[in-house]
């Protein structure tokens, strides 16, 4: 399922970038090369976030910056 529209990012990749970023959706939109745009998905794409990683137990850090 698409959870932002805008940039194409899809749950699995969400969730996935969510373990190497340690910041905030939009953090985590970083981490994917991206960046929120209209910012309606912001809201669940945090649920998610938070989600993935009180599953996983981890809280790493990510070193790109969206452009």
């Amino acid at each position: 399922m698409y959870i932002c529209i805008c940039n194409a990012i899809r749950e699995t990749d969400l969730r996935k970038a969510a373990l190497t970023s340690g910041g905030d959706a939009e953090a985590t939109y970083a981490c994917l090369g991206k960046r929120p745009n209209c910012g309606q998905c912001l809201g669940k794409a945090g649920e998610i976030i938070d989600q993935e990683r009180a599953l996983a137990g981890v809280a790493a850090s990510c070193e790109k910056v969206a452009v």
